[in-house]
This record gives structure tokens, C-alpha cells and sequence, in this order.
């Protein structure tokens, strides 16, 4: 058993940003279930959106992320994310972290779609990710310890079943370990990999929504999940994405024969919202008719993306005859843990920030380049509350529902000893499920794909819902876990997520952002303006495990 103040679980934008601005007094563990830099964050080809130019300014920021969320946002919190957005940059590259500079020493910045005005930062070009994520590791302190290869499985709460004091890990032998601390933190990232074409990092697989989720806290809109337009296809497969940057530097999507596919779609054309650009991709691509960037009128466009030329490089594509096949996949989720902006849950000592969490700047569709920019923002205000929370009851959850590694329920006894988990009061004490009753991944991948994915349909969203419910989710949400080995766990929490965004698609009876319903094809504002759909586990006692229900995001 080890002990920490904060658990940290992840290690991108988010997690760093914080690790980064926690009082050096507090004792941190940052648990990654594969390598630091194995997330999407590392992968970021993407800038830091931020309304730095003389002419730019944050309320213009503001009205593009409300227009790329198709209102379904929370103002407010967009209000102040873009009024923050210039001073988080500039405190990033005065602090030594580098951004492209123009040559007069200032931020180059760049367009991308759906905004305004150019205010796109990004470092090395298309590595913007990648050098972020090396700068805030390189400052990292001495209270904070890495323990990577650690795949986090399980959230322990108290007695009573209220508090957050810790989590049950499995490491790299086999093993498992208990981490107790007073804030546990998921900063776990997105879930791209339960669809078969995505953007996404392997470790992308829904891991801290799932675990929220068995704990019984609250999360938000998993229905609405961006479909990035322009995924490298090659010979049927998705092998990486090519920034949207690109086009904001003039690639235009065509067909083999030149037609221009943008035309007549979208007053912004290839910059156009990615939901609108995507399904138009996809109704070519479903009449078999292959979509390609045209790049030719991007002057140096292996120096201006060095990144994306080696990934084309890599795959056969020959950069100098200007065309790149693509197909749309999923990119980010903007649903989630459902929290505040200083990324606290519905369960006390329980946080969520990045994209594991649903604080309602990104709405129904994020615009581009502010995924970056909420980890650090959100990582940031959480820093600052728990730094001025530090001494407050410090240890008593711990004590209060910990002692020599057991935590004991009034009525559903859960006892943490040589790996057991107990409960009693839903009669599955010491159940284990097998893992071959869970679903095979290639085929929820593409099942996902199929029927939950960039067009959707009542006939094939309740196809897919009775398919998944054929795998006893209630079992799952009860068993043990502590038998299950890394492979076999991120097999469940894909299922775990992949059934509840696809019960959110079901219920949402619109289309809006992310979500697009061709049998409702247009936004109902009467019955959907700003309602979420929450799902959260109920109390044990009363038999059932799950329920939705709408709530007015404010």
C-alpha cells in the first residue's frame, strides 16, 4: 500500500499542468498506464487556441467556440476560458516553453476551422503536443513520483461510500497495488479507440469514464463525439492524422478528378465546423468515392509539417504529387466526468480533468485547437484549489475509511485485502466474470463505427444497444476486477464507454454538433437547447444500476 496527498492518474496536458502548479509541500503520485508520453496529448499535431493578435480578442473566441458547440456549451465557462486563454500562453513561453515565432520574435499564429480570426500557436509546426508535453515534464518537482506501466482498475471509496480515498492499480508483473490519498485525480484522456477509425493513441479506451462510472459518479454527454475529417486512409486502415492546420494553410478536399467537395456545403468551405466537413466526407466515401487533401498550394509544406510528411512517408504516400487520402475517425469526446472548472466531481475527493471530463466549454462539437488549452486551464484551476485546500482535513478521509487496508460499508461490505473486493449487499460477494463474455474489440471497434458512429439512426443505434446488452453490463459494473490483466481491462472500459455513448445517441432525439441523427436531421432547440443527458449508477439498495436523465447545462 502506498500513500500520497494527490493521485494523479495520466500523464498529458492536464495531468502535467498540474502536477506542474501543485504547492511543492503536498507528496504527488502520477500513476500512467503505459509510457508518459504514450496519450494524445504527445501526438497533439494541433495548436493552442488564444486571442493574442492586436485585432483578435477573447469575446471573438468566445462566440466561435459557441458557434462550433452549437450552444450546447456553458457560457460562462467559455467566457472565462477565453479570457484566460493569452495569459496562459504567454505564462507557458516566458517560462521557457517554446511557440513558432514570426520574424520580429512574435507568436506566429495560425487559422484553423471555425475560427475567426487567425489565433492558432503552435511549436515545431505540427508537434505542438510533443514539445508541450517535454516542457512541462522537464519541470516537474521533487514531490512528484512517476510510476508508469501502472494501470489503474478501480476507484476505493469510503465507509460510508461517499468519499474518493484512493485507487487499486495492476503494474507491469502481474501484480496489483493499493494507492490511498485525500484527492484522486483522472486525468485519463478520451476513449477514440472504441471506433475502428480514429486519431486516437492506444491508450485512448474510456478507462477513467468507466471508472467514474462503476464509483457512481455523474457524466455527461457521451453522445456527442468529434469525427476529425482528416485521418491518413491507406490501404483500408487509418494511420494518423493530418492537422487541420493544413487546411487552414490552404489544402482543400477534392476527389480524384479535382471537384472541390466544399463547395456550396459552408460559407467557411474546408474550414467549415468538423461535423459538417466530416459527413460530407462520409457521404462520398459510403458511395465508394475516395477523398483526398490537395496540397499543392502550400509552399515548403515538408518543413512547414515535418511531422505529417514523415507519417505520409512512412505509408507509401509521395508528398510531391500533392494529394493525400483521407477519411473522417474519431477524434475527442466532449462529454465525460461531468465536473466544474476546478474539475470536481459529483463524489468529494474525486477530480476529472482534460478530455476524461465534461465541464461544458467544448458543447456538442469542440473547436478546433481548445483541447489543448481546457487541460491547461482546467489542470491549472485545480492546482489552485487544492493548494489552498491542502490543510484542510488532510488524512481524514483516509483514516476514516481506511485502516490496515480495509474499507469496510455498512451495507455493502467492500473489503480490500490480498486483492479481494467484497460486496454483500448485492449478493455478488467475491463474483469474478470471465473476461471471454466481454466482447470481442475488433468487432465493438467496428460495430461502433457502423452504427454509433458519424451518422446515426434509431434502427442502428438500438441494433448496437442490444448487442452490447447481450454482455451483462450490470455483472461487470459489480465484479471483481483484481483477476483481470491489463488487456482484458481495457476491454471492459471500452465496453463499459462504448454502451453509454450509445445509449446517449439513442436518447438524444436531434442532431446537434457531434451527434448527428439522420432520421432527426436538424436541431430541436424546443426539447434539446442546453439539456445534457446524465448517466450515473444508483444506490445498490434499490436493485438497479443505471439511469439517465436531462439536465439544463448552464
Amino acid at each position: 500500500m502506498k500513500q500520497a496527498d494527490v493521485i494523479i492518474v495520466g500523464s498529458g496536458i492536464a495531468a502535467l499542468q498540474l502536477a506542474n502548479k501543485l504547492a511543492k509541500s503536498l507528496n504527488v503520485i502520477i500513476l500512467t498506464k503505459k509510457e508518459l508520453t504514450a496519450g494524445n496529448s504527445y501526438l497533439a499535431q494541433g495548436g493552442v487556441a488564444a486571442a493574442i493578435a492586436p485585432g483578435d480578442d477573447p469575446y471573438l473566441h468566445y462566440l466561435d467556440t459557441l458557434e462550433a458547440g452549437a450552444h450546447h456549451n456553458k457560457s460562462e465557462a467559455v467566457l472565462e476560458i477565453t479570457k484566460k486563454a493569452p495569459e496562459l500562453i504567454k505564462g507557458l513561453w516566458e517560462s521557457g516553453c517554446r511557440f513558432d515565432e514570426d520574424g520580429d520574435g512574435k507568436l506566429l499564429l495560425g487559422m484553423e476551422g471555425a475560427h475567426s480570426e487567425k489565433r492558432i500557436v503552435h511549436s515545431g509546426g505540427d508537434a505542438t503536443g510533443k514539445h508541450m508535453v517535454d516542457f512541462l515534464l522537464s519541470n516537474l518537482d521533487a514531490n512528484i513520483s512517476i510510476e508508469q506501466s501502472t494501470f489503474v482498475f478501480e476507484l476505493i471509496l469510503d465507509s460510508e461510500g461517499t468519499h474518493c480515498i484512493g485507487v487499486k492499480a495492476k503494474r507491469m508483473d502481474g501484480t496489483n497495488e493499493t494507492y490511498l490519498a485525500t484527492h484522486v485525480v483522472l486525468a485519463t484522456g478520451g476513449c477514440g479507440q472504441v471506433f475502428a477509425f480514429t486519431s486516437n493513441a492506444e491508450t485512448a479506451t474510456g478507462d477513467g469514464m468507466a471508472l467514474a462510472y462503476r464509483a457512481g459518479a455523474e457524466l455527461a454527454d457521451m453522445e456527442f463525439i468529434q469525427f476529425h475529417p482528416t485521418l491518413l486512409y491507406v490501404e483500408g486502415k487509418t494511420r494518423g492524422l493530418i492537422s487541420e492546420a493544413v487546411r487552414g494553410e490552404g489544402a482543400v478536399l477534392v476527389t480524384a478528378e479535382g471537384k472541390w467537395i466544399m463547395d456550396g456545403i459552408h460559407p467557411l468551405k474546408d474550414l467549415a465546423p468538423r461535423h459538417i466537413v466530416s459527413q460530407t466526407i462520409y457521404d462520398y466515401s459510403r458511395r465508394g468515392i475516395q477523398i483526398y487533401l490537395d496540397i499543392t498550394t502550400i509552399p515548403d509544406f515538408c518543413s512547414r509539417f515535418p511531422t505529417i510528411s514523415k507519417l505520409c512517408s512512412e505509408h507509401g504516400i509521395d508528398i510531391d504529387k500533392g494529394l493525400i487520402p483521407v477519411v473522417p475517425g474519431s477524434h475527442f469526446i466532449m462529454g465525460g466526468i461531468k465536473t466544474d472548472l476546478q474539475g470536481r466531481t459529483s463524489i468529494p475527493g474525486l477530480y476529472a480533468i482534460g478530455e476524461a471530463a465534461c465541464t461544458g466549454i467544448h458543447g456538442a462539437n469542440r473547436l478546433a485547437s481548445n483541447s489543448l488549452l481546457e487541460g491547461m486551464f482546467v489542470g491549472g484551476n485545480l492546482a489552485d484549489w487544492l493548494n489552498s485546500h491542502q490543510d484542510a482535513n488532510r488524512d481524514d478521509a483516509i483514516i476514516r475509511g481506511f485502516h490496515n487496508q480495509t474499507v469496510k460499508r455498512a451495507d455493502n461490505i467492500m473489503e480490500i485485502q490480498n486483492q479481494t473486493v467484497k460486496r454483500a449487499g448485492n449478493k455478488l460477494e467475491n463474483q469474478t466474470v470471465s473476461s471471454s463474455e466481454l466482447p470481442d474489440i475488433d468487432s465493438l471497434k467496428q460495430t461502433m463505427m457502423d452504427r454509433t458512429g458519424i451518422v446515426r439512426t434509431k434502427e442502428l443505434l438500438t441494433l448496437q444497444n442490444e448487442w452490447l446488452a447481450q454482455f451483462s453490463l450490470d455483472d461487470w459494473l459489480e465484479a471483481s476486477l483484481d483477476h483481470l490483466q491489463p488487456s482484458e481491462l481495457n476491454r471492459l472500459f471500452m465496453y463499459i464507454t462504448a454502451s453509454l455513448i450509445t445509449k446517449a445517441a439513442l436518447d438524444r432525439t436531434e442532431s446537434r454538433g457531434g451527434h448527428y441523427r439522420k432520421d432527426f436531421p436538424h436541431e430541436d432547440n424546443a426539447n434539446w437547447m442546453k439539456q445534457q443527458i446524465i448517466h450515473q449508477r444508483k444506490n445498490v439498495k434499490d436493485g438497479k444500476h443505471e439511469y439517465n436523465q436531462t439536465a439544463l447545462a448552464t
